[in-house]
């Protein structure tokens, strides 16, 4: 097989599972309880309704809304996103929030750096930031876990607040490292949570280091 046909087939394989994990986050975030939607996440400042607002804006914003709403918010991504999940998260039902990520299943959005590995990660770790914030075990599939995973990018960090100096990242529940340094333990998933700078709830990691990456 050439490299072009390579990279459409590794391509279609992402498209799949993006469409895969946002249909089961739907089914998911449909089945979670008024109480639940309403209970803080990972996300600093969201609830589990803002994260999952947040999670289809880039479905339901054309560019040029986009960019609109980014001089409104005088430059700052930041900024504008957290206006557009606090205003969406309060103008829809939890219904029409979950239904969003199944109606777009098969969107090709892809965020501004990263392409379609970037888009699987936007919903993963999206959704792990609503299922380990309310203790709810949900275990993404190795084969999404592996593709994001492979893909994490040192260059990104900085949009995380992501700061893994002088820290090995090592999975053990499958065979995966990123880094040097001062070993990590924990499962894949929770490692993807670090690499994307969230701070998880303790007990979840093993290491020397644990203390610089859970919730206080």
């Amino acid at each position: 097989m050439g490299k072009a046909a390579h990279t459409a087939v590794d391509r279609a394989t992402t498209a799949a599972v993006i469409a895969a994990e946002r249909r089961e986050l739907a089914d998911f975030f449909e089945a979670l309880t008024p109480a639940q939607w309403d209970a803080p996440s990972l996300c600093a400042g969201w609830r589990v309704r803002e994260v999952v607002a947040h999670m289809s804006m880039g479905f339901r914003y054309p560019t040029p809304r986009v960019l609109r709403e980014l001089v409104k918010a005088r430059g700052s991504l930041h900024r504008m996103t957290d206006r557009l999940a606090r205003r969406d998260a309060a103008a829809h039902t939890d219904a029409a929030l979950a239904a969003f990520l199944r109606t777009h299943a098969h969107h090709p959005w892809t965020p501004p750096i990263g392409g379609l590995a970037a888009a699987l990660g936007h919903d993963v770790v999206h959704g792990l930031d609503v299922t380990v914030a309310l203790g709810l075990d949900r275990e993404v599939p190795e084969d999404r876990l592996r593709i994001l995973l492979d893909a994490i990018d040192p260059r990104a960090f900085r949009v995380f607040g992501t700061d893994l100096t002088g820290v090995r990242l090592c999975a053990d529940d499958l065979d995966w490292s990123f880094g040097s340094g001062t070993p990590l333990y924990g499962p894949g998933q929770d490692l993807l949570l670090i690499a994307y700078g969230r701070r998880l709830p303790a007990g979840r990691l093993r290491g020397d280091e644990v203390h610089r990456f859970v919730t206080a």
